[in-house]
């Protein structure tokens, strides 16, 4: 009981995901049945990541006899931007009793990733269904729905009254831990008090905490709360404990919302037993903070920008040991980071332009060195179709640029921020990944460049790949200290920084590690969004509105 509260790390804990529901609809199925229209019904699959095996997630009802079904079950999943969630939707006509789907008729499938649906105009996207050749299989239209219980936000303060004595020389330091309770019935730290010290009456500061992690959405879900005494050494005396739930808490400052702190121990030994004090709840407000999915759905466009690292101590691109190697057999480190982040954020990014410079070349024909040079090669128009298209410019690069030096940052990042410079209303949001194999040689300028873009919309991730001591790095990542330049502090921790090498699958599955890379570079881009509008006081639009679904005689 002991270790748990000590290990506790609010940054590190995973809030239960922003809950999607999806609504699934079909167009034009193919008609199956000889004397009636087909009895559709759809089967969502999700694979796991890093696997190429599908499981069924779950079903929606059968509609009878209807070639243009709007299903009314709902597929309720959860969302992590930073994971690339594959979904595989396949239509079947039942025409039988048998659960067992391979007993029906396939009418065709689909296959698209979570990102895909959310971050497509409004949030709705229509794809032809195939599978069965020389057919053709109709339209299945997918929406998602942010489950609006997920952006409250709580704030509540607490005091308690007579709690027990644990001190022998003074009266008791306590604080309160916090725990939602899970569907297993077991429980899941998610707040802790701060200490206040030699008291028995104590009045905690006021606290927030967003509503899911305290009860993942279900209102009357049980939250428990632990009472305990602190202890310098990590031995913190349990004081006793009471049970409550969002809803009761919800009802604010009444005679309900007084507990008493139970010891079952002590309630087990002691027959005049009472309780070990109370605890009263002294405010309690909900606020609704807007969400990620809120602004894609209200059209904001992620731009994604690469810049890759062409400096001579990657080594000759010709030989095995360099770490721009082109194997035909597997990926290098770079073009790995590239594709990792690169296919996750696309489905945010609806005209798939990407722009791909190059730093630290000589470049044809004579020879000049360029910190911010167009992979394509065409200098009024950086931009490449699609993360294929990067790849492609990449490797071409290698063909015909010189490795060379220094390793500078600040020429891209300032490129990109006089990009984002231009737009700060909201509609759009700048990712640039950098692709590095080395120490910085322009740090004075690179602080400054990242100070400057610390306002503007956008987030950096530099991956380090090879093995060198990226230490100076993380300097730039400002998640211990802000970084400043010419004493002026970074408003906003817009840097990511990771070394590839602490990613890589041992088994050499290539999709784990970049499965795994992408998770932990992209974590931080919804909140780091966010820091953005907030502090522009910028709002989501309200959500595109798509062409409704042509009113086909529903069946439902």
């Amino acid at each position: 009981m002991m270790a748990s509260i000590g290990e506790f790390d609010p940054l590190n804990t995973r809030v239960p995901a922003t809950k999607i529901e999806v609504t699934v609809s079909c167009r034009s199925l193919l008609d199956v049945d000889t004397f009636s229209k087909s009895d559709p019904v759809v089967v969502l699959y999700l694979q796991a990541v890093g696997t190429k095996e599908w499981r069924e997630f779950g079903r929606t009802e059968v509609i009878d006899n209807t070639r243009n079904p709007d299903f009314v079950r709902k597929f309720v999943l959860d969302f992590f931007f930073e994971e690339k969630q594959n979904l595989r939707f396949d239509v079947y006509n039942v025409d039988s009793r048998s659960c067992n789907i391979s007993k029906h008729d396939f009418l065709g499938q689909t296959f698209c990733t979570l990102g895909e649906i959310i971050g497509s105009t409004g949030g709705r996207l229509e794809r032809t269904l195939s599978g069965i050749p020389g057919k053709k299989c109709g339209v299945i239209i997918l929406t998602a729905e942010e489950l609006s219980n997920c952006r409250d936000i709580a704030t509540m303060q607490l005091c308690a009254n007579k709690l027990d004595k644990k001190d022998f020389f003074g009266k008791s330091d306590p604080f309160l831990v916090f725990y939602r309770s899970n569907e297993d019935g077991t429980f899941t730290i998610c707040h802790k008090t701060e200490v206040i010290k030699n008291t028995l009456n104590p009045v905690w500061q006021p606290f927030t905490i967003p509503v899911r992690a305290l009860c993942n959405g279900d209102y009357d879900r049980t939250v428990k709360v632990d009472v305990y005494d602190w202890d310098r050494d990590g031995s913190h005396d349990f004081i006793g404990e009471f049970t409550t739930s969002y809803r009761e808490l919800s009802r604010g400052q009444n005679q309900f919302n007084v507990y008493e702190v139970l010891n079952p121990k002590k309630k087990g030994r002691k027959k005049k037993y009472i309780n070990s004090g109370t605890v009263t709840l002294l405010s309690f407000k909900v606020e609704s903070e807007y969400t990620f999915v809120d602004f894609i759905r209200g059209g904001t466009q992620l731009n994604f920008t690469v810049a890759i690292d062409f400096t001579a101590s990657n080594g000759n691109p010709s030989q095995p040991t360099s770490l721009h190697y082109m194997s035909p057999y597997q990926m290098n480190a770079y073009a790995m980071a590239l594709k990792a982040v690169g296919e996750i954020i696309q489905d945010y990014d609806s005209d798939k332009l990407f722009p791909a410079y190059g730093f630290g070349a000589k470049l044809p024909p004579d020879g000049k060195i360029s910190h911010a040079f167009p992979l394509g090669g065409d200098n009024d128009n950086p931009n490449c179709v699609g993360i294929e298209g990067v790849l492609e410019a990449y490797f071409q690069s290698l063909r015909t640029v010189q490795l060379y030096g220094p390793t500078n940052f600040a020429p891209v990042i300032n490129k990109v921020a006089h990009c984002a410079a231009e737009i700060t209303d909201g509609s759009q949001y700048f990712v640039l990944l950098m692709i590095t194999d080395g120490v910085i040689s322009d740090m004075v300028q690179t602080k400054e460049a990242v100070v400057n873009a610390a306002s503007l919309p956008l987030s950096i991730i530099i991956v380090g790949v090879g093995p060198a001591e990226f230490d100076a790095m993380e300097e730039l990542d400002g998640d211990e200290v802000r970084v400043s330049s010419r004493g002026r502090l970074a408003e906003r921790d817009i840097v990511q920084f990771v070394p590839f090498r602490d990613y890589v699958d041992r088994s050499g599955n290539q999709v784990l590690s970049m499965a795994r890379l992408a998770k932990d570079v992209l974590a931080e881009i919804p909140d780091q969004l966010l820091s953005f509008m907030k502090s522009r006081g910028v709002e989501p639009r309200p959500a595109l509105s798509t062409s409704p679904l042509p009113q086909l005689h529903q069946h439902i």
